[in-house]
């Protein structure tokens, strides 16, 4: 299955970097955006149509891309956010 392109839905101080198929959200990546502008990486959700496609390693592929863009250090609490950080070491030079 071909992934769909990753959007980033953005408020305030949270946000998210979302697939979307025929118009309903299948994976997401949750952050919120600390008082010192750090991005904490909260929670990664998949469903199970998705499984086995990258799309979760690919929602952050596209987090650390905005994060190195707009200049942000990230913090990570999700676990598969972490697991996928340890196994690829071309998206730590975000890490705080």
């Amino acid at each position: 299955m071909e992934l769909p392109p990753v959007t980033h839905n953005a408020e305030e101080h949270r946000g998210a970097f979302v697939f979307m198929v025929d118009g309903k959200q299948q994976a997401e990546m949750t952050y919120s955006v600390g008082a010192d502008g750090t991005v904490i990486i909260n929670h990664t959700g998949v469903d199970d149509s998705l499984r086995g496609t990258g799309a979760g390693k690919k929602l952050l592929a596209a987090l650390v891309d905005w994060a190195r863009a707009e200049k942000k250090k990230v913090v990570v609490v999700c676990p598969f956010a972490k697991a996928v950080f340890e196994k690829t070491p071309e998206f730590r030079d975000v890490l705080k």
